[in-house]
């Protein structure tokens, strides 16, 4: 009984963490849109359908594999690179 609670904390930490993540990439996806370009905003709330668990779930049922965290661990440490170093949205953001 031990185990399967802690297999239960790690899934919802993991599901507490993808929504955070993912709710965090719709921000910037809408600032994106509405403060610089619709098209990088659009990449950005797509992106975030990555990390959503929904999405996620839905992804794994139409294809029959989950997107590896490996791959939304990079992408993820990408993203905020991209968005905080070269993107107009990190130039506003430092102006501030």
């Amino acid at each position: 009984m031990g185990n399967n609670t802690a297999m239960e904390n790690r899934l919802d930490i993991w599901s507490i963490s993808g929504w955070l993540f993912g709710i965090v990439m719709l921000i910037v996806g809408l600032l994106n849109m509405f403060l610089v370009h619709l098209v990088p905003g659009i990449a950005y709330l797509l992106l975030s359908l990555i990390y959503l668990p929904p999405a996620n779930a839905y992804f794994r049922k139409k294809t029959g594999f989950p997107i590896p965290l490996a791959v939304k661990l990079i992408l993820g440490v990408a993203i905020f690179f991209f968005t905080l170093g070269v993107s107009d949205l990190g130039d506003m953001i430092d102006k501030l």
